[in-house]
């Protein structure tokens, strides 16, 4: 009988060590660190001159559609004599490379939980400095975008696991459509064609709307249209606080419209600031446009943030990665994340 028992245990010890074998990851310590911040390794010479300089100039960017200059990412240098143990650990990593024995031209790579679980490491390899600042000339913003679009990814797994509930029962009921806020979102109001949910905060309230009219020809899909459409729509279903107040674009400053696909279909972006006539109130906004084919309209969801006396980056970027999740009809069935980014796939 004990032989018994310890051949099971035995065959219980292997069949644990063979799915962590099949699964590394799984016996990884979580990664650390804050959204939108990074490490970035490389021998200091490098770091205090050109290269150093280009990739300083292109990870804290700034980032468009904010009342005030914020960077991308908050970066954390390190040598690669101090890059170990607890850096080590770090969600997004970046290695520099400079090499000319080594390398004959600058490449890009990039791997999955190498240290830790849920990490991203990025290498860069080049044979010198002048090679280097070239590819990072050429490929301008693509180191940005890349991680931009991890730290969405992560964002909308995180609130696939938890998520406001009265949003995602209000908009399948109101729309036929799926999309995951985030929990914290508890105040909403609802109109015809249109739904605003808040989560209310005294420090970094973030809003969110979804409206939806019938589609009528590509020119829907322009800047011009999408601003004129959108004022006329807040204006009525959003009012301020003081009489004859209510949300508009504004446009004074640069609204950007770009395209993109989602779910392997268009989607426009429409990015800028708001503000409130009648009132001094204003802040960042983002919105998703995608066309509903199998109902022949515009659904447009949309986030924007009143945090006046903040940095506004994580605020926004946190909705923004809420629009990601949104689910057409005919697409409710998809995953909410979806696979590898087009930064990912050219890479």
């Amino acid at each position: 009988m004990k032989t018994h028992h310890l051949i099971i245990g035995l065959l219980f010890v292997l069949l644990v060590a063979t799915m962590s074998s099949c699964n590394p990851s799984a016996t990884l310590a979580k990664a650390t660190g804050f959204p939108y911040e990074i490490i970035v390794v490389m021998e200091k010479h490098f770091w205090d001159q050109e290269a150093g300089a280009a990739i300083k100039g292109e990870l804290q960017s700034a980032i468009p559609g904010l009342p005030q200059i914020e960077p991308a990412f908050k970066i954390t240098y390190a040598t690669p004599e101090q890059f170990d143990g607890l850096l080590t650990y770090v969600k997004n990593i970046l290695i520099v490379n400079i090499n000319s024995s080594m390398y004959t031209k600058t490449s890009f790579s990039y791997e999955r939980d190498r240290w830790a679980q849920g990490q991203v490491v990025a290498t860069l390899n080049a044979p010198d400095t002048e090679s280097f600042t070239a590819y990072m000339h050429e490929n301008k913003n693509s180191l940005t975008k890349f991680f931009t679009e991890i730290e969405m990814k992560r964002t909308g797994a995180l609130l696939e696991k938890s998520y406001s509930v009265m949003v995602m029962d209000s908009v399948r009921k109101l729309f036929d459509i799926m999309l995951y806020v985030p929990s914290d979102m508890a105040y909403n109001r609802v109109e015809k064609d249109f739904f605003w949910a808040s989560n209310n905060a005294k420090t970094g309230r973030t809003d969110l709307l979804v409206y939806t009219f019938p589609y009528t020809d590509a020119n829907t899909f322009t800047k011009e249209y999408l601003i004129a459409k959108r004022d006329s729509v807040l204006k009525i279903n959003l009012p301020g606080a003081f009489p004859n107040s209510y949300m508009v674009t504004e446009t004074n400053l640069e609204v950007t419209y770009t395209p993109i696909t989602v779910r392997g279909n268009y989607c426009g972006v429409l990015r800028g600031l708001w503000k409130m006539v009648g009132d001094m109130m204003g802040g960042p906004f983002v919105s998703h446009i995608r066309l509903d084919e199998e109902n022949r309209r515009i659904v447009v969801v949309e986030g924007f943030v009143f945090a006046p006396e903040s940095d506004k980056r994580n605020f926004i970027r946190r909705i923004e990665a809420a629009l990601y999740t949104l689910r057409l009809p005919g697409e409710l069935d998809q995953p909410v994340v979806e696979g590898s980014s087009p930064v990912e796939q050219a890479n």
